[in-house]
């Protein structure tokens, strides 16, 4: 067994106990650190394996059962982060900063590298436009649906803010059950591609997991969930107390939580764009933003209540401003079926340029 094959799966088990350990000795900025890392790793052996199970389920259900592993870990770090609220107010800024933030990595870091690396390797790159049309159709009704509340909570009081954020949340969940449907049921070749790679794959079927069954990997997946929800409280925890001493901004709080979320994606994208399957990095990406939005939003809304607090659903016009316009960005780039280095590359200085923004407003 070789380390750079397990390194993933090997570090998150090392550093899951240090975690622990430091959390309960008092060394806040260790434990996050620690957790960090350990969810970071985790992660990316979920997406390992989530990979192996889309290999075997194929598009568009093979990207769709990454979005959902990523998610599933987004949902759990910031539902942590949202049970901080009780004690420091603070931390719900953080929560509506990381959904965004989220999207925003997704739609312009992550597809703006994968599209510049894959543009590197090849002058141009192919994907079935239906795809894009389709998901920035719905990115553009939910960043409109999540500017109601904004709007309504520049003139009512906190109580209408919340039963808005209700509707709106209870209105996204079912928008994306009819997505859902569209996807894997009347419209499925919307998100296939059925133009071959020009990179030569190389069968190997050495890794641990490839050589198990599907109901295996999915115990493996669950199990890796449970230790991520550990370590995610962890980092709740311990994060609230070190970005208070630290001064972060909620906006920046929330971009380096959305690259804890994200960094699997992105390597698997990176690598689908090196293989010459831009067809794989639209469905990473533009599907992961779309369930960010539709399923992590209602999910955590709907969380809060069970807790006994109330997450309303109002972000600031820098936050809808920056989400509206990477979509329009991601619609130009992506509507044609093509994409290019260019195109990658104006993603990553979108997403610099709110990194910016995020880091000092």
């Amino acid at each position: 067994m070789e380390f750079r094959e397990y390194w993933d799966i090997i570090v998150g088990i090392l550093v899951f106990p240090l975690a622990i350990i430091f959390h309960f000795l008092g060394f806040n900025f260790l434990a996050l650190a620690f957790a960090a890392v350990g969810i970071g790793a985790l992660a990316v052996t979920i997406s390992e394996i989530a990979e192996i199970l889309a290999e075997r389920f194929g598009e568009p259900y093979g990207s769709m059962i990454l979005t959902f592993s990523a998610v599933l870990v987004e949902i759990l770090i910031l539902f942590m982060v949202l049970l901080e609220a009780k004690e420091h107010p603070e931390a719900l800024d953080g929560v509506k900063n990381g959904i965004i933030a989220t999207v925003i990595v997704d739609l312009n870091a992550l597809l703006g590298l994968a599209v510049f690396v894959g543009g590197l390797s090849f002058k141009e790159q192919v994907h079935n436009e239906d795809t894009s049309a389709s998901y920035t159709t719905v990115l553009f009704v939910a960043a409109a649906m999540l500017l109601v509340p904004t709007t309504i909570s520049l003139h009512s009081d906190s109580e209408s803010l919340f039963r808005a954020s209700l509707i709106i949340a209870f209105l996204l969940a079912i928008f994306y059950f009819f997505i859902f449907r569209f996807q894997t049921d009347t419209h499925v070749h919307f998100f296939r591609f059925k133009k071959r790679s020009r990179v030569k794959k190389v069968e190997e079927n050495n890794y641990f997991f490839d050589k198990k069954s599907n109901l295996f990997n999915v115990v493996v997946l669950i199990l890796l969930l449970v230790l991520i929800g550990i370590l995610s409280e962890v980092f709740a925890k311990d994060g609230v107390v070190v970005f208070n001493e630290f001064g972060l901004t909620p906006g920046f709080v929330g971009i380096l939580i959305a690259f804890v979320t994200v960094a699997p994606e992105l390597f698997t994208a990176i690598k689908a764009a090196k293989n010459d399957e831009m067809q794989r990095v639209v469905n990473i990406a533009m599907g992961a933003s779309t369930v960010s939005i539709l399923l992590t939003v209602p999910a955590l809304v709907f969380l809060s209540l069970l807790v006994g607090i109330n997450l309303s659903l109002d972000f600031t016009p820098l936050q809808v401003g920056a989400l509206l316009l990477t979509i329009l960005l991601v619609w130009k780039t992506t509507e044609d079926g093509e994409t290019n280095y260019l195109e990658g590359l104006s993603h990553i200085m979108l997403f610099l340029s709110y990194a910016v923004i995020a880091i000092f407003y």
